[in-house]
């Protein structure tokens, strides 16, 4: 995406702020990467970053007056994505936004010394980019989207809208340095569910459609999609297949509900982006990524499509009805 068309999604220009709020942090252009990992053409991550960019606009940050934003997208290819890390670093950005693992780990072997803010980044600590959630170190701070128990509330939900749920297909990416942990999360909570997790990870679209038909050919199945670029990038064709073979799903994003999927449970994902926009702010003013705390959500959304239950034969029960953030009809 242009920057201009970004600005167009702001809906406004630099003029409808006040000059105070303009001129406060003066007149050099700082440049702002921005390296995404999924596609170009997705309606959910465009408006994602749109928050973020409103959010800096809000702090005084005026794309084309004190800011230039320069967009990268990879489209869950991690060739695209480790070039386009190293074309982001060439250009020497005062702070570069990292969105998923994948992606950080790419900048990571790129730099050591460029302020680096991510997003949607699971357990930044065992995965090697910070020293603790307290005090990051180095150049790398921002916003995890995960503590690894909400694994056990996606078992919890899946038996709960299906109980006669026994077997569940886990998929996900093991290039993601957090599929490992995830995976031993969910085989540690899924006996107390009598569920039985069958993992595969999946890299493309043949890998997606020859995990999700050969689980199905038996009885009794449900879906996990771990969060990752592969099942973020492909989530229509996740819930096309888990249709076809009438499998119920938890999906870790609002945003994967509201496209279609059965049930999502995570967190405010929208809300994270302009969290980041503000360690953005506060790293162009001067503080260091080492000093600003990895910060985990406080609130986690459990939204839920009935016309997508319908379509699965699914009566979701009144109480977790009852409990839903959101519920889609």
């Amino acid at each position: 995406m242009r920057r201009r068309e970004f600005i167009t999604l702001l809906g406004g220009t630099a003029t409808s702020w006040p000059l105070a709020v303009r001129a406060q942090h003066g007149e050099r252009i700082r440049r702002i990467g921005v390296l995404v990992g999924t596609d170009e053409n997705d309606g959910q991550a465009r408006a994602r970053l749109s928050a973020f960019a409103q959010r800096l606009q809000q702090l005084g940050w005026i794309e084309g007056r004190n800011i230039q934003i320069e967009y990268r997208w990879a489209s869950a290819d991690l060739r695209r994505i480790r070039a386009n890390a190293s074309q982001l670093v060439a250009l020497t950005p005062d702070v570069i936004l990292s969105v998923s693992n994948p992606v950080l780990t790419a900048l990571q072997q790129e730099t050591r010394t460029i302020p680096i803010v991510f997003v949607a980044v699971t357990d930044p600590v065992e995965g090697g980019f910070v020293a603790s959630m307290s005090r990051p170190g180095g150049n790398i701070t921002g916003f995890t989207p995960f503590e690894y128990a909400i694994t056990g509330k996606w078992l919890e939900m899946l038996k709960e809208i299906a109980p006669g749920v026994v077997r569940v297909l886990v998929i996900g990416n093991q290039a993601n340095a957090s599929w490992p942990t995830q995976l031993r999360m969910i085989e540690a909570a899924a006996p107390s569910f009598a569920i039985k997790p069958i993992e595969m990870s999946v890299g493309d679209v043949p890998e997606i459609e020859h995990a999700i038909q050969s689980f199905a050919r038996e009885a009794n199945g449900g879906l996990i999609a771990i969060p990752d670029n592969v099942t973020i990038v492909h989530r229509e064709l996740i819930f096309k297949l888990a249709g076809r073979h009438r499998l119920p799903a938890v999906y870790p994003y609002r945003f994967f509900a509201v496209d279609g999927g059965l049930m999502s449970y995570g967190p405010d994902t929208v809300d994270q982006y302009r969290r980041a926009a503000e360690y953005v702010d506060r790293i162009l003013e001067g503080e260091k990524p080492a000093d600003l705390p990895v910060q985990a959500p406080t609130k986690y959304e459990l939204v839920i499509n009935l016309n997508t239950a319908k379509a699965l034969g699914i009566e979701v029960p009144a109480t977790l009805l009852a409990r839903a953030d959101e519920v889609i009809e």
